[in-house]
Formats: C-alpha cells, sequence, structure tokens
C-alpha cells in the first residue's frame, strides 16, 4: 500500500509541472484583418504581406494583433484560417456569390480550424462594407436561400462552431465604424449563442484596415477581454 502512495505521489509530482506548462490553443477564424502572408491556407486570399506597400505600414507578422494577442496572452497558435475580403454570409461585393470563402461555408467543415481550446472570430467587416442585407433572425431550420443574408448567416455559423468545437470558448471581435444594423444584430445573436462579444474602439486604420498602431490597440482590446 505504502508503495502504492508512493508511486502515486511520484508521478503526481513528475506531471504537474507539465500539465502546468500546457497553454491553450488558439485559433484565428477571420477576413483580412487577420491575415498575413505565410501564416494562413495557401487558397486564402490575403492582405497583410512582409513587403512593404501603399496600403499598410504592417510589414511583419510580430505586428498583427493576433500574433501579439498569442505572445503576450501566453497561447499558443492553432490554425489562422483568416481570408481577405470574406463575408460572413454568402454575399459579397456587387451581390457576388462568396459561398465559396464565407464564414458560413468554413464553419461547416469540420477540422478546418484544428483542435482549439479557444477560437477568437473577427468577421462582419466585409459584410458591412458590401451592404448585405441583413435579414431575419432565424436560429434553426436555415435554407439555402438564407444564408445570403447576413442575421440567419451569423447564427447558422455559430451553430456549427458550436456543434463542430463543443467545450471551445468563443469569442466574437466586432469592428468598430460599423452600421447600426450590424453592431445590433451581431449583439443580438452573441446573446443568443452565449458568444463572448468584444467590441473594438479607436483603432488607427490606413484604407480600412488597422496600422501598426491600430494591430497594438487591437491586441490590447483583445487581452483585456480574455482576462
Amino acid at each position: 500500500m505504502k508503495k502504492t502512495l508512493l508511486l502515486l505521489f511520484l508521478t503526481l509530482t513528475l506531471t504537474m509541472p507539465a500539465l502546468a506548462q500546457i497553454k491553450p490553443t488558439v485559433a484565428i477564424f477571420g477576413d483580412s484583418y487577420s491575415t498575413f502572408e505565410g501564416f494562413i491556407p495557401k487558397e486564402n486570399a490575403i492582405w497583410y504581406k512582409a513587403t512593404k506597400q501603399k496600403s499598410t505600414d504592417v510589414t511583419s507578422v510580430e505586428q498583427t494583433w493576433w500574433w501579439q494577442v498569442i505572445k503576450e496572452g501566453g497561447y499558443k497558435l492553432g490554425v489562422n484560417d483568416a481570408w481577405s475580403g470574406s463575408t460572413i454570409c454568402n454575399t459579397g461585393y456587387n451581390d457576388d456569390d462568396y459561398t465559396n470563402e464565407s464564414f458560413v461555408t468554413r464553419s461547416a467543415m469540420l477540422g478546418r480550424l484544428g483542435n482549439p481550446d479557444i477560437i477568437l472570430i473577427c468577421g462582419g467587416t466585409n459584410d458591412n462594407w458590401a451592404n448585405v442585407q441583413m435579414g431575419e433572425y432565424k436560429y434553426k431550420d436555415w435554407k439555402r436561400g438564407d444564408l445570403y443574408y447576413f442575421r440567419p448567416a451569423m447564427a447558422k455559423m455559430f451553430d456549427n462552431l458550436q456543434k463542430h468545437y463543443p467545450n471551445v470558448e468563443l469569442y466574437f471581435i466586432l469592428n468598430s465604424e460599423l452600421k447600426d444594423s450590424v453592431n445590433k444584430s451581431v449583439e443580438t445573436i452573441c446573446k443568443h449563442y452565449n458568444v463572448k462579444l468584444i467590441k473594438l474602439h479607436d483603432i488607427d486604420k490606413m484604407n480600412g484596415h488597422p496600422t501598426v498602431k491600430g494591430m497594438k490597440s487591437f491586441a490590447e482590446q483583445v487581452l483585456a477581454a480574455m482576462k
């Protein structure tokens, strides 16, 4: 009996430090704000690159909001499934069909975000800029046509994520300077699914996208909300 207890004690003593060092894995699910060359799937469109451009002053991955969150928060980066220009619903710019890259389509692909402990979702900006129709609030029995509207598509996205990733913590990051209809819709749907909402404010931007300064503020606001 004493030997068994001693072995159990030694096992716990040896494994506890290792368990304490395990870092939560964070997956990024986003649009252009979360892209960076070489850190997203090859088929996904990119906005932020390592080369200097007129459209942005962000030229290194260490300057991105999500890299700073991972680093400063003590997390481990999992999959970054960001796609520049992607909308939450299946409607894109000029009323084009964005089903291939939409958030709601990607959320239905089991395993696409790996095996995370936390998923940070940053979207809705392109839906806002593309002036997609809001549609009605709908939380079940979605038809294909429903997913071309913002509200039912966002609800379906959360439904997909919660079914595919049970016990994973979801955060939705709401951009600043969006229309009231988008803001209120996001707030209502996040509340329905009990998804934690992070509302950004005072983000410095260039061509509608966070600058180096904006990325830092972005990261700080996300970290503060997660803590």
